[in-house]
């Protein structure tokens, strides 16, 4: 019923970057840890990277030193800088909230966007 709203998704070339966007509802950003998931044909879904409320971030080993993950609280928005992109990022890319803080600990996700490597 609620979704995020997901952006910034494309075709790059490797070595190249993509900044992708997730935006929520205040009220359920504020009391959410953030994290960026994705899901490659054939593959289980994985977690790419995390942002807690308090600013703590923790990265797959894959994409360490090459993804930042960020969030502007006056936005009520998320980010996933990814640069240096490899073929092996290519994957639908799923944004989530965990409501932690709010009742019931609702989850909620957007709705995934294509992120094409490949020269």
């Amino acid at each position: 019923q609620v979704q995020l709203v997901e952006s910034g998704g494309g075709l790059v070339q490797p070595g190249g970057s993509l900044r992708l966007s997730c935006a929520a509802p205040g009220t359920i950003f504020s009391f959410s840890d953030m994290g960026w998931y994705r899901q490659a044909p054939g593959k289980e879904r994985e977690l790419v990277a995390r942002i807690t409320t308090s600013g703590r971030t923790n990265y797959a080993d894959s994409v360490k030193g090459r993804f930042a993950i960020s969030r502007d609280n006056a936005k009520n928005t998320a980010y996933l800088q990814m640069n240096s992109l490899e073929f092996e990022d290519t994957a639908v890319y799923y944004c989530n909230a965990d409501g932690y803080r709010l009742a019931g600990r609702p989850n909620y996700w957007g709705q995934g966007t294509q992120v094409t490597v490949s020269s």
